[in-house]
């Protein structure tokens, strides 16, 4: 089935040897495609950074007292939150606040 060559044997050694070097050039040729640096990313102005540096928001956000912070209204006009363990709608009953799908609660 395989012929013979003259002068030059096939055994193992020398086929990984040789397979080795065919996948070094393979590697060789597709390295400069990754080596090209991207540029930076453009730094953020010093405002932007003070306005993202000056309150963490609160997870519950038992803050009501702000009154820069946007009321959510559901179509029937109550007002809702979004639940903190699995994004639904929260309503107040009373001083509570409870998840109408997982019924998580907390008081405001």
């Amino acid at each position: 089935m395989f012929e013979k060559l003259q002068g030059s044997s096939l055994d193992r050694r020398s086929f990984l040897r040789g397979s080795a070097m065919f996948a070094l050039a393979i590697g060789v040729s597709v390295v400069p495609a990754f080596a090209q640096q991207q540029p930076p990313a453009p730094q953020p102005k010093p405002e932007e950074d003070e306005k993202k540096k000056e309150e963490p928001k609160d997870p519950f956000g038992s803050d009501g007292d702000k009154k820069d912070e946007k009321k959510l209204v559901d179509a029937e006009g109550r007002e809702y939150r979004v639940c903190p363990q699995c994004a639904y709608n929260m309503y107040k009953q009373g001083r509570m606040w409870v998840c109408e799908n997982c019924g998580y609660s907390y008081v405001e």
